[in-house]
């Protein structure tokens, strides 16, 4: 049974950064990749950046390029989001998602499993 279990999240200032963590189990995990997607109250799912099985491959939204990196540890089955120079528009619950044998997917649809998510708050 595959499992991802985020964690990280977190209140924070403006400007302030935050390293989410997704960990995943029950999964040959370096033959999936992952993606990370944000559901802010009243908003729909966004898509926020994905990362391939290998971790060569990386994509990410708009409105979090120049400001995310994505990295992965396939050893520890763990993928990471490090979110730089937040902004209060970054106030969200946080999901991974991850889909077997793709390289980068950006739509939410392509993906298998879920975690619960982690909320971030950015307060200005």
């Amino acid at each position: 049974q595959v499992q991802l279990v985020e964690s990280g999240g977190g209140l924070v200032q403006a400007g302030g950064s935050l390293r989410l963590s997704c960990a995943a189990s029950g999964l040959t995990f370096s033959s999936y990749a992952m993606g990370w997607f944000r559901q802010a109250p009243g908003k729909d799912r966004e898509f926020v950046g994905t990362i391939s099985g290998g971790g060569a491959l990386k994509s990410y939204a708009d409105s979090v390029k120049g400001r995310c990196t994505l990295s992965r540890d396939n050893a520890k089955n763990t993928v990471y989001l490090q979110m730089n120079d937040l902004k209060p528009e970054d106030t969200a619950v946080y999901h991974c998602a991850t889909v077997w044998g793709a390289r980068c997917v950006e739509r939410p649809n392509y993906y298998d499993y879920w975690g619960q998510g982690t909320q971030v708050t950015v307060s200005s």
